[in-house]
């Protein structure tokens, strides 16, 4: 079937014979990669080879100086050719620019196609923002695979965001030709229990023959079965080695993900055990924050971390090119073959993978690190304006109560919640937070629901010494604020509001650090390194105000706190929400003590 997606259609009767002639002989090359190892994708050979591009289309792989005629010869002596990167799951968002600066930052690296779940977008401005991501990517010397959102919200019933994507506009999104299939299914309890908004989803997925992404954090025995029977295939949202296991074995695609580097050398060590690398397993970044993505790059950085903790670079290579390109049905990507896209990348070695030079399409795009290419870039209004929220007080971050002393509901410990107790003082009308209890609030910014801040206590956070707020909050990005006292989570808040969204840290009642983030409250207009300086120094900002303790209480945590969708306890703007047991509380207070 005819790829429509791309600018260069492999299909040409004109330009296979064109690529007949040369790889035969009879003509000569557009351009020759001569003197390069070939890092064989099929065999794990590391292996002597010339490659001779015809248009956008391989011609010919062949022994090293069989061939010299070309209108361009590439020096490849001491270079290693590798198929471009592909990212099996991303969310340009989490790296707060927008796809052309993002383009520019990981095309001169080596990766030349990623799969985005545009979701951020898809809950802050519904179908227009999913219409955006689309529009945003064309034109760009770059390969992005958009998939239409399926979760938004993430955890209907128990929060709000800025749309409402049932059965309709999945049919709609799978129309356009563009989205490349379903975006991680993150419902899982409504898929495992049959929820008819659910249902609907994933059949009109089913029906569109495109790629079904999972989500299946957590799931294992008869829950994992039941997801997968449903129709999901991928799931990135490893917990453990052991985990990746199970999921190998249940026949997952797996979408190791460079997020969560604690879990990596784990990883390499379960698969290691095996005798070949499963062709199920592929790679993802998931998100990358702007300084990171900056200094480090993109799934090029996730090849280059599993090979330091002990995969054999053969292996990451493939997981990132040829068993991704099975997993996405393409069958033009992944491999130096003749008859094959050219997305082409020559790395100076094997261990840190500097990019010489990176072919798209048959197109050198970039060499030495940097584009050759000038990309557009768009920031449209439709993307302003998005924090329909207004100035908020101290009080709104404080608990009412009555009596003298109450009950209250805890959410226990980042990241894999539970439900806790604790006492609590009452002093003049409010609830007292008790010792060690990090206050959150989430406020809805969507203007489809009221706008009181909902407030919940966090155990095992730490101890605050100010307050942080962010719209960028997975996955129905309302205002979330964490602190220690009302006072700087006013300050910061309101920061975050004046500026159209994005994030602040406040302490002794002033703000420290803002970083604007004017897009849907998600994205900047800035370039990748004004945006991550200023994020870094959001970093340094708010680790003065907390001690972190790895690998849990980590600043990524704060971002994932209002993820409802997962197991346990997450505050949300509707209160504090448990989509396993249905428990959704507008307060913590659960009764007097007195």
């Amino acid at each position: 079937m005819k790829d429509i997606q791309e600018p260069d259609d492999l299909a040409e009767p004109a330009l296979r014979r064109r690529a007949v002639a040369a790889a035969h002989g009879d003509a000569p090359f557009d351009v020759l990669i001569a003197g390069g190892t070939l890092v064989d994708m099929t065999t794990g050979e590391l292996r002597a080879a010339d490659v001779g591009i015809v248009g956008p289309l391989i011609a010919s792989v062949h022994a090293r100086e069989k061939r010299a005629d070309a209108a361009e010869t590439i020096d490849a002596l001491g270079a290693f050719i590798s198929p471009g990167l592909i990212d099996t799951h991303m969310h340009i968002e989490s790296s707060m620019v927008t796809p052309a600066v993002y383009a520019q930052a990981v095309l001169p690296r080596g990766v030349t196609t990623i799969v985005w779940d545009p979701h951020e977008f898809g809950n802050v401005k519904g179908l227009d923002g999913v219409r955006w991501a689309v529009e945003a990517t064309r034109g760009l010397p770059f390969r992005t695979i958009v998939l239409a959102p399926s979760c938004v919200p993430s955890a209907p019933g128990f929060e709000l965001s800025g749309a409402d994507f049932g059965g309709a506009a999945m049919v709609e999104m799978l129309t356009w030709p563009e989205i490349g299939g379903v975006a991680e299914v993150m419902n899982m309890r409504g898929v495992i229990g049959g929820d008819p908004r659910m249902r609907a989803i994933v059949e009109v997925g089913l029906a569109s023959g495109k790629l079904m992404c999972g989500h299946a954090r957590g799931l294992k025995g008869a829950d994992l079965n039941a997801y997968m029977a449903a129709g999901v295939d991928s799931d990135h949202e490893l917990i453990s080695a052991e985990d990746l296991l199970a999921k190998l074995r249940a026949g997952l695609t797996i979408e190791l993900r460079g997020s969560h580097d604690h879990l990596l050398p784990e990883f390499v060590e379960a698969l290691k055990t095996f005798d070949h690398l499963p062709q199920s397993v592929t790679l993802c970044t998931d998100d990358v924050f702007p300084d990171d993505l900056h200094a480090n790059g993109g799934v090029d950085d996730v090849v280059r971390r599993l090979v330091r903790y002990g995969l054999r670079a053969e292996w990451a290579l493939e997981a990132a090119t040829l068993n991704a390109a099975v997993r996405l049905g393409r069958r033009d990507l992944g491999l130096i073959a003749a008859g094959r896209r050219a997305d082409i990348v020559l790395f100076e070695d094997l261990t840190d993978f500097p990019a010489r030079i990176v072919f798209a399409n048959g197109r050198r795009v970039a060499e030495a690190g940097r584009m050759v290419l000038d990309l557009q870039h768009s920031a449209p209004d439709a993307l302003f304006g998005t924090m329909k929220l207004g100035a908020l007080k101290a009080d709104d971050f404080r608990i009412p109560a009555t009596g003298g002393k109450v009950r209250v509901a805890t959410i226990d410990r980042p990241r894999f919640t539970r439900w806790g107790e604790a006492e609590a003082q009452v002093a003049a009308g409010y609830v007292v937070p008790p010792p060690g209890v990090t206050v959150i609030a989430v406020a809805h910014r969507h203007a489809r629901a009221d706008d009181r801040p909902r407030i919940g206590l966090l155990t095992d956070w730490g101890s605050w010494r100010g307050a942080f707020c962010t719209t960028v909050s997975h996955d129905s990005h309302n205002l979330t604020v964490f602190g220690g006292n009302a006072e700087d989570m006013a300050a910061a808040a309101n920061a975050v509001i004046s500026a159209g969204g994005g994030m602040a840290v406040a302490s002794e009642g002033e703000v420290d650090c803002l970083l604007p983030l004017p897009l849907a409250g998600l994205v900047s207009c800035k370039g990748l390194a004004e945006v991550a300086k200023n994020f870094a120094d959001l970093r340094a900002a708010i680790d003065r105000i907390v001690d972190w303790r790895p690998p849990y209480l980590v600043f990524k945590a704060c971002f994932g706190a209002t993820l409802a969708c997962n197991e346990g306890p997450h505050q949300t703007d509707r209160g504090l929400a448990d989509v396993s047991t249905g428990r959704l509380l507008d307060t913590p207070v659960l009764g007097p003590l007195d």
